[in-house]
């Protein structure tokens, strides 16, 4: 009995790991260079786009207050407007990261108005690092602190087709 509890750990350890690290990079396609992100919140839609066509699209989740515009730190809404990419994160504690450039000035302006921090660090970004195997439960709810949230899968081709400076326009 107990050689088969192990055999049974062993085999859920070794799927974990292969969905979490392997899996991504075995099914992942290079789609090429992309120029513009587009994500629509209500719809819970990521498209990247080059020359204005539209090469994919993936579903995504949210910060865990998806419905209105970010205005500061730990409302766990996801900013929306204009934006571009402003770094891509070498150590994330998710499955590779791109970081959205909110705040901008405007939202800024806003949050001091009003007297609090707008926040930061709001990526794109994969799983939990040791995690990508909970793709299917995380994904049919919003879970991030504002952070737009897909598979690794899509993580990898997101990331390897866009650059510093690649727009990102975030729709209510």
């Amino acid at each position: 009995m107990q050689k088969n509890i192990l055999i049974t750990v062993a085999l859920v350890v070794a799927s974990a790991i292969y969905f979490d690290r392997f899996h991504p990079k075995l099914v992942h396609q290079d789609i090429g260079y992309v120029d513009k992100i587009v994500v629509e919140k209500q719809q819970r839609i990521l498209s990247l786009f080059s020359d204005g066509k539209h090469v994919k699209s993936y579903s995504i989740s949210l910060g865990r207050e998806p419905i209105g515009h970010k205005t500061q730190e730990g409302d766990g809404k996801t900013p929306e407007g204009n934006y571009f990419i402003d770094w891509i994160h070498p150590n994330s504690s998710y499955y590779k990261a791109i970081r959205v450039s909110y705040p901008n000035a405007m939202d800024k302006q806003n949050a001091a108005a009003m007297g609090v921090d707008p926040g930061g660090d709001i990526m794109i970004h994969g799983m939990p690092n040791g995690f990508g195997w909970l793709y299917p439960l995380l994904s049919k709810s919003d879970w991030t602190e504002g952070c737009i949230a897909v598979s690794n899968t899509a993580m990898d081709e997101i990331e390897s087709s866009v650059k510093i400076g690649t727009k990102i326009i975030v729709k209510p």
